[in-house]
């Protein structure tokens, strides 16, 4: 007898707990390693909160800071919404989440580095020396997408699958 445990397909899970997480490590990297540059926690949110008020953000005090926590959470749902959404037509990013996971935490970097903080009122000009990239590939892979990646992964049925899944349980 085959027997078939058809999962519930819990995409606005996958979209909260893979945003989520990958905000939390995210923001936690960020703030130990800047830490190490003697910026504060209250600063690096401050700096995420400046995409939106420039120089502002840093007399903002805490309600800065809470606007670039804020800010970057919603970020990263809207990254995990993406990769849900793409993860329906393309199953392959569910099927080998660790890998495609790693090369969106990439792709996250370079759309967050090279268009939305350019188009921004950060109030800085970054550079990318060989090693600032290497540590932002490696940093959102781990940190971003591969979290978003997994969560997809373990929440995320397609509805071909539940189909399929439903078509053996009724055969058997």
């Amino acid at each position: 007898m085959n027997v078939t445990t058809r999962r519930r397909s819990r995409p606005v899970l996958a979209v909260l707990a893979g945003g989520g997480l990958a905000a939390t490590l995210d923001i936690v990297y960020a703030i130990v390693r800047n830490g190490g540059h003697g910026r504060s926690p209250m600063w690096v949110l401050q700096s995420v909160a400046s995409g939106l008020l420039g120089n502002e953000a840093f007399v903002s005090g805490a309600r800065g800071a809470a606007l670039g926590l804020a800010c970057h959470y919603v970020i990263l749902i809207v990254a995990a919404l993406v990769y849900m959404q793409a993860s329906l037509q393309v199953p392959r990013l569910r099927s080998q989440a660790v890998t495609c996971g790693t090369v969106y935490g990439i792709l996250v970097y370079l759309v967050m580095n090279f268009v939305v903080l350019p188009l921004s009122a950060f109030p800085f000009d970054l550079a990318y020396p060989p090693m600032r990239l290497l540590e932002g590939f490696v940093s959102h892979a781990v940190f971003v997408g591969i979290p978003i990646a997994l969560c997809v992964r373990w929440l995320v049925t397609s509805p071909r699958s539940d189909a399929s899944a439903s078509v053996t349980s009724r055969a058997s």
